[in-house]
């Protein structure tokens, strides 16, 4: 369920109006006219379902991912619904392959009205001791791999004066950093800084832009987790593990990602979505708590109690060696 906060949609203390995309043949809101539409990330969770999504409408869909290998579980889901789904390879991480396959779907299709920015991953760790390989690789696929998608596909939205930029943040990114997770909610936070700079960019050329900002949902988000085998150990190995435990029962307990994909569908598609659109009855939540909490540090006094209502209480760290 979408928020209806009144918080939403603000950014520094005044409402973003999105636009209202001219589109071409003059047409409003779509109607019953297929647009092109470009996802990242539709292996599994919110990419695969948008896919899905756009596709039982009508909309000519391309779904990407950097793994053809993983392209099974899309290809049974949309031959099951009895819909067409083009399915290309594109690795956010390489822009040739996303220059590669940007300019195919043009070639293809003749545009691109829609691009779902998507693919991500997940780190852990502890800010001392975190593996820089991993947090340096997070920020390019969740940072750089958006931005070289939204790179790609505004000349040709520019050119038709009209298009849709959606880039799938995260509850992360509203809320204050959550310990173990520095980099994935910076890289998050960054995205949505992109897309409100974005957003008063391209207003002018009508192109709007939306950040959706999901919380907890069943997805396959621990399989993307760079760190998801290391072992928890060293200083900080109780508190990350008690803290991992949360997340772990908050994804495993979550709604469908299909309620995402019909969010990512209905902020394509209403010129009137808010530029920051939240997802999901956690994140109204916590939301709702951060605005009546004090600071950093009231949000902390607040969130503590939560976790160890879910996992226990929070586990003292090990004596410092001698």
């Amino acid at each position: 369920m979408r928020s209806t906060s009144p918080v939403l949609g603000r950014v520094e203390g005044r409402t973003l109006s999105p636009a209202t995309v001219p589109r071409r043949g003059d047409r409003e809101n779509w109607g019953s006219e297929m647009a092109v539409v470009l996802i990242t990330g539709c292996s599994s969770g919110f990419g695969l379902e948008a896919a899905l999504a756009f596709a039982e409408r009508g909309d000519v869909t391309v779904a990407t991912m950097r793994n053809l290998a993983k392209a099974d579980a899309l290809r049974e889901r949309a031959g099951t619904a009895g819909v067409d789904v083009d399915i290309v390879q594109l690795d956010v991480n390489d822009e040739a392959s996303v220059a590669s396959a940007v300019a195919g779907v043009i070639e293809r299709h003749g545009t691109v009205d829609v691009l779902v920015n998507n693919a991500g991953v997940g780190s852990r760790g502890a800010v001392e001791t975190m593996s820089m390989e991993s947090a340096q690789h997070l920020m390019d696929t969740n940072l750089w791999g958006p931005i070289r998608c939204i790179r790609a596909v505004l000349p040709a939205m520019r050119a038709q004066g009209s298009g849709v930029i959606v880039n799938v943040s995260s509850l992360a990114s509203r809320v204050p950093g959550t310990a173990y997770s520095s980099m994935y909610g910076a890289s998050k936070s960054a995205i949505n800084a992109v897309s409100e700079a974005l957003a008063t960019e391209v207003e002018p050329f009508g192109i709007r832009v939306v950040s959706i900002e999901p919380g907890f949902f069943d997805t396959a988000i621990g399989d993307n987790n760079l760190d998801r085998d290391r072992e928890f150990e060293g200083p900080y190995a109780k508190d990350e593990a008690w803290i991992q435990s949360f997340f772990d029962a908050g994804v495993g307990g979550g709604a469908s990602p299909s309620i995402v994909a019909d969010v990512i569908v209905e902020a394509a598609t209403d010129a009137s979505t808010p530029l920051h659109t939240t997802v999901g009855d956690d994140a109204d939540m916590y939301l709702g708590l951060l605005a009546q909490v004090d600071g950093f540090e009231g949000w902390m006094d607040a969130v503590i109690p939560i976790v160890e209502a879910t996992v226990g209480p929070r586990p003292a760290p090990d004596s410092p060696e001698a």
